[in-house]
């Protein structure tokens, strides 16, 4: 690889060119078991499973899918929150060289069957409450042959098992529902332990395909990402020469990034995996009191996270005065983070937070702020090993542009993706030349550090003006008052677009609109400030706590539409 002016900026230790081992993702399971099978390996509330008895569950599982005719290629759904089911669904589906179809547990009935479909999934591990509320509506219409039916309390111990499946039935809605086995629906631990480990060879290789990743269908209907296991297994060890410094069997993972989606999967469940960690399930990544507590009770080491996460743990109630120091390092990505989030954090902790930058048809890490090193707040940093990274010119899509100017991030490295799941022509929308077009809009600095100014979607056109929503959004972040922000474009006669803002406001502070326009005005050209500014207790949010300003588009379009 050609030296790039970002290699100055890695830190010691860190090449940047890397000697790839050909590991599949089971391969890493193994390897753990190999080294450290008395080692935590899962942490759920009160129960534990060792990495021997990870491995003894994953082949008893492997074993009872192979009966079920699921053999290399066999796309299987594994339809559930962070629970050890998970990860015991994830492993014994690659162990047969199968293909993980990983979904959101809240999406509704016809995402599903969407899912599913396109995906022609054959066996479905599910939750209990799951599979009578959102999948028995669809059952007739999906191409199934089996069910696997978890349920959450089933890896407690007693007397917590006990006592969580009397209160979660009791939930509104219940998150334990009776379901009757059948032929074709199996309760999840019992199955297991009807089955004697004896799943047969398979062979496996590392650029067979491991999981479709369905991408959020922001812009139209929801894709599914080939992600080989190839592309995953090189953005982990990336990551691993990345982060230096990690002990082998010592470390402890909290696991609270969804796995359904490929920040969590990577980064937190893989990469904990690589070096034997412990990990930490947390179902709820809303839940920042178990966070806490499980930092605390754990003494974790390392949490990726969300910005939304940061800012929770920040405010959460008494944090002055609990020890949070166990934390080395965590991971920001999804969503810009505030500067002074990352000050309070990490002067809270001690931890260092490095901010990154990804996409689910990148495995998903391309770029990462130096952990010892030079960083940059609010930039995404620089791209990893082996990675490329070009900005070029938004109108001929091809003119490199120089440090400073903005334009399209185009990427190529080992972690992106072959293609889109049986849809050629929007895989070849995607790549120009052999350089993945991301979408976003960046620049690089004389320094080859990146910032994302926004998505090309989201780019708002006022009076022949592109203006770029996070820039916006980074300035209002910065007011005292404001806890967060989010803006959009919205039709405007005289302009096209006009530039609307969301504010929500720290507790106990009262903002008028004008004061937000003056503050903007202070701080960016008169046609990016904000001409409208409408203020909320709170931004809608993706299941990972990314805000969605789709949704705030759909709503204005719809008060649009009643007006007229």
């Amino acid at each position: 690889m050609e030296p790039a002016v970002w290699h100055a900026q890695y830190d010691r230790g860190v090449p940047p060119s890397l000697t790839y081992d050909d590991l599949t993702l089971h391969d890493y399971l193994a390897r753990a078991v190999a080294g450290h099978p008395d080692r935590p390996a899962l942490l759920f509330r009160n129960g534990r499973l060792s990495y021997a008895e990870l491995h003894d569950e994953v082949e008893r599982l492997a074993t009872a899918l192979a009966g079920f005719g699921v053999e290399h290629g066999t796309r299987v759904a594994i339809h559930l929150p962070n629970l050890p089911q998970t990860v015991i669904a994830f492993f014994a589906t690659l162990r047969l060289g199968a293909v993980a179809v990983i979904t959101n547990p809240l999406y509704t009935s016809p995402e599903i069957e969407h899912q599913w479909t396109d995906a022609d999934v054959r066996v479905a591990i599910t939750l209990d409450a799951l599979y009578v509320s959102r999948v028995l509506p669809i059952r007739s219409r999906l191409p199934l042959e089996q069910y696997i039916v978890a349920s959450i309390p089933e890896y407690l111990r007693f007397p917590l098992s006990m006592l969580a499946h009397w209160k979660l039935r009791r939930a509104t809605p219940p998150l334990v529902v009776p379901v009757a086995r059948s032929e074709t629906v199996h309760p999840f631990r019992r199955l297991i332990g009807e089955t004697a480990p004896a799943a047969p060879e398979a062979t496996v290789g590392i650029d067979d395909l491991a999981l479709l990743q369905y991408t959020g269908g922001t812009t139209g209907v929801s894709k599914g990402a080939m992600l080989t296991h190839r592309c995953v297994s090189a953005n982990v060890q990336q990551l691993g020469a990345w982060v230096s410094g990690l002990e082998e069997g010592q470390e402890t993972w909290i696991s609270c990034l969804p796995f359904f989606h490929i920040y969590g999967l990577t980064v937190s469940m893989m990469s904990a995996i690589r070096v034997a960690a412990a990990q930490v399930l947390i179902p709820n990544p809303r839940d920042i009191g178990l966070i806490v507590g499980s930092i605390v009770k754990h003494r974790a080491t390392m949490c990726p996270m969300v910005p939304a996460m940061f800012m929770g743990i920040n405010a959460h109630p008494g944090i002055e005065r609990i020890d949070l120091t166990s934390l080395k390092v965590c991971n920001s990505g999804s969503a810009p983070l505030p500067v002074d989030v990352l000050e309070t954090f990490e002067q809270l902790t001690g931890a260092r937070i490095t901010e990154g930058y990804g996409l689910t048809e990148t495995s998903p890490v391309t770029h990462s702020n130096p952990i010892r090193g030079m960083r940059k707040p609010g930039s995404i940093g620089v791209p990893l090993p082996d990675t490329d990274a070009r900005i070029v010119d938004l109108e001929d899509g091809t003119r490199d542009l120089p440090p400073g100017e903005s334009g399209e991030l185009l990427l190529r490295g080992p972690q992106v993706f072959p293609g889109y799941w049986n849809r050629p022509d929007e895989t070849a929308g995607v790549f120009r030349e052999g350089w993945f077009c991301t979408g976003d809009i960046a620049r690089m600095d004389d320094d080859g550090f990146f910032f994302i100014v926004g998505r090309k979607k989201d780019m708002i056109l006022a009076s022949g003006y592109n203006i770029y929503p996070d820039e916006i959004d980074r300035v209002l972040a910065g007011h005292p008052g404001i806890v967060e922000a989010a803006t959009i474009g919205v039709p405007d006669a005289r302009r096209g677009e006009t530039v609307k803002s969301f504010v929500v406001t720290a507790p106990g502070v009262t903002l008028s609109e004008q004061e937000v326009i003056d503050y903007c005005r202070e701080r960016l050209a008169a046609y990016k400030v904000p001409r409208q500014v409408e203020f909320r207790d709170a931004l809608p949010r993706s299941t990972v706590l990314k805000v969605l300003r789709r949704q705030l588009r759909d709503e204005e379009m719809a008060r649009a539409d009643g007006g007229a």
